[in-house]
């Protein structure tokens, strides 16, 4: 039985997330305002099918996808790439390939208790996040 994300999930916290945004080649004004915000997570799981939304009072982005499946992803809202997108279960944790442009892209997500931990990864940059479960 795989992990369950379902649920609201709040940023506690997000380390080293200029230093990623840096790798990707987001310019130093959208930089500046990404790392003042705290986005939400919405995860909606149903077997291998995600949705997983990332809410902010500046940007919103929404992944939908099949674990498993490799699709493209429309990276409009984040660095305006597109990417051929694989995402994985690899035990109790979502591992996420991204191929395109930058070499080594991706993240790694699972669940310890009520917290939901997050690792970004491009061209050997890692940004670490951690949210936690809200009730609602």
């Amino acid at each position: 039985m795989p992990t369950d994300f379902n649920g609201y999930w709040k940023m506690l916290s997000n380390d080293n997330f200029e230093e990623y945004l840096k790798a990707l080649d987001v310019n130093v004004a959208i930089r500046k305002i990404a790392t003042l915000l705290k986005p939400d997570k919405d995860v909606i799981q149903n077997g291998d099918h995600m949705i997983i939304k990332t809410l902010s009072t500046f940007k919103n982005y929404v992944m939908d996808f099949e674990v498993g499946k490799e699709f493209e992803e429309d990276l409009s809202g984040v660095d305006d790439r597109k990417c051929m997108t694989t995402v994985t279960w690899e035990g109790e944790k979502l591992v996420c390939v991204q191929k395109g442009e930058k070499p080594g892209r991706g993240w790694t997500q699972w669940v310890e208790g009520d917290e939901m931990h997050l690792e970004i990864r491009v061209n050997g940059v890692v940004c670490k996040q951690v949210f936690k479960k809200v009730q609602q």
